[in-house]
């Protein structure tokens, strides 16, 4: 497949990234330890929260209350931290106190000593008071210890003995405020020592969760010539083959974190073992990085990737070419009498063929049939129940040619006789409380539906030359679009119409291709977002007014009701 040179088409135009993601330096930290009345949230709550918020090692706010827990507080709690009854009767509920907690918090990275324990119960309070966790990046002191001291030095790892080993001037005293200033001069004299061990950026931390093998951490390496801008990276292997294809919005920051990142899946550890180079295209854009990272994998198929890899794998419903043609579900539309398409899958596909044999008599019998009949033909029993016009028996006198003229209209334009045709039974089966087969019948309407939406909305992009833009960061990304292809992009804080006028020059450039079908709907998503405005267009950009969309209330239901089904599956509400 030849495609489109997508390097950028204007100079000046391409957008920087800061160097390598965000230093520890520039990090803020919320620290916070909390005082409860147990161990367990379920059974326990909280009475003290302190935080302490730093940047750079400089601190930059505090945070501290006492917790109304809303029953006694037992005696060895109050022996231990000094915290009594008296002391929090005036004191704001959890439910009031988190908010505020939350607002100081913000996007930080929330550090705690033994987190599982500060983070349990803080997830606990929001979940049982309506506040949806904010899901910040979480760093474990505990955990980092067990990487930054020695056993000679502290022989365990509480917080009083690592407060001891970095000669903290506060001392932790199991008062939250406290405990949170000592734990916070505790994790930068940690972060300090592991800045010799490649430990210096944000994205760095995560490594300290999940350690990398050292054979792996040295080829952290292969990021250092790699550009921090939006892109494709390529890895590839000791004879130069591609391993595998992927997109950052920062080249560098993502290629390294590969390395020091702890990575899990066992398909990318072994590529990473592999890997001896990284390969880079620098792109204008988001939507460019992606479709050059879809255009790469179909035309290397690099081993490692699983996603996009095999677009020949698209399930299609195709009338075949014959003289009483079949419905039939097919990878390929060459030689189809008329395709229904991209399916979502094979499964989608034999729904949409029931649903059509059903509604218009279509044969189901897989027999190449000729012309005319052959002599002593027998008829399925589809003939009797009204289902079949027989063609094997009656040729062209059974009328076969109507059913399949409704079909192919159903298929490229207009399913409403399908629709029309199975709703009584859907509403039949439920009545009698078949709905099982009620459920498999509604499927089946709305994977024809869903298809012909899909084919009717991806024709119109490809029937049309355009350019487009949307503001994005302080400028405006600029996409152009020929024939459901990517022409070209560009990011620009000015000169939106120069730049526009550029790119539309580039639709004489383009090979003519067919272009894939991942390509099509990424170009669909991003056109289709509230924002984009449209620059330059050459043709009608429409779809069928009495198209597929108009039963678009079919493929809502039927996501709702699978969505539905999952989260039931998944133990949610």
């Amino acid at each position: 497949m030849t495609t489109p040179d997508l390097a950028p088409l204007l100079a000046g135009t391409q957008r920087s990234l800061e160097e390598i993601g965000e230093p520890l330096s520039a990090t803020t930290f919320v620290v916070v330890d909390l005082e409860t009345t147990g161990g367990s949230p379920e059974t326990s709550a909280i009475t003290e929260i302190g935080a302490v918020k730093t940047v750079g090692g400089e601190v930059v706010g505090e945070f501290q209350t006492l917790v109304d827990p809303g029953g006694p507080i037992p005696p060895m709690i109050v022996a231990l931290t000094g915290i009594t009854d008296a002391m929090v009767m005036a004191a704001p509920r959890i439910e009031t106190v988190l908010p505020s907690f939350l607002e100081f918090l913000g996007d930080a990275v929330l550090v705690a000593h033994n987190a599982r324990f500060d983070v349990g119960f803080l997830k606990a309070a929001c979940r049982l008071h309506g506040y949806p966790w904010p899901g910040n990046e979480v760093v474990d002191t505990l955990l980092l210890a067990r990487r930054a001291t020695t056993k000679e030095e502290a022989p365990n790892k509480k917080l009083g003995t690592l407060a001891r080993v970095f000669g903290t001037q506060v001392t932790p005293n199991h008062r939250a405020l406290d405990d949170a200033r000592a734990t916070s001069e505790i994790l930068h004299g940690m972060l300090e020592r592991l800045a010799r061990f490649g430990i210096t950026h944000r994205e760095d931390l995560d490594s300290l969760r999940n350690p990398m093998p050292e054979k792996l951490r040295r080829k952290a390496v292969l990021a250092d010539s790699v550009p921090a801008k939006p892109g494709v990276y390529i890895f590839r292997g000791p004879r130069g083959e591609r391993l595998y294809v992927g997109t950052s919005k920062n080249l560098r920051a993502r290629v390294k974190s590969y390395f020091t990142r702890g990575e899990q899946r066992r398909q990318i550890r072994e590529m990473l073992e592999l890997a001896v180079a990284v390969d880079t295209h620098v792109c204008a854009t988001e939507i460019e990085a992606n479709v050059r990272e879809v255009r790469l994998i179909e035309e290397h198929r690099p081993r490692y990737n699983r996603r996009s890899a095999r677009p020949e794998r698209t399930a299609w419903v195709k009338l075949t070419a014959e003289p009483y043609p079949r419905l039939s579900v097919s990878r390929s539309i060459a030689g189809a009498g008329a395709a229904l398409g991209p399916m979502r899958g094979a499964g989608d596909a034999r729904g949409a063929i029931e649903a059509l044999q059903i509604a218009l008599s279509l044969r189901t019998c897989t027999t190449r049939l000729p012309l005319v009949p052959r002599p002593h033909a027998r008829a399925c029993l589809l003939k009797d129940l009204g289902q079949c016009s027989a063609p094997c028996l009656r040729g062209q006198e059974s009328h076969y040619d109507d059913a399949v003229s409704a079909a192919r209209d159903a298929m490229r334009h207009d399913p409403s006789p399908v629709v029309a045709a199975l709703s009584a039974q859907i509403q039949e089966h439920a009545q009698r409380l078949d709905y099982e087969r009620a459920a498999e019948l509604r499927d089946g309407v709305s994977a024809l539906i869903e298809a012909s939406m899909r084919a009717q909305r991806l024709a119109a992009l490809r029937s049309v030359s355009l350019v487009a833009a949307r503001a994005q960061g302080e400028g405006w990304d600029l996409v152009s679009v020929a024939g459901g292809l990517l022409a070209g992009s560009a990011h620009v804080s000015h000169g939106v119409w120069e730049t526009a006028g550029t790119l539309r020059d580039a639709w004489a450039s383009l090979d003519v291709v067919e272009p894939l079908i991942e390509e099509q709907e990424m170009l669909a998503r991003w056109l289709e977002r509230p924002g984009t405005r449209l620059l330059h267009i050459d043709g009608d950009w429409a779809q069928p007014l009495d198209g597929a969309g108009r039963h678009a209330s079919w493929v809502q239901a039927r996501r709702a009701d699978h969505a539905n089904v999952t989260d039931s599956r998944r133990g949610g509400s």
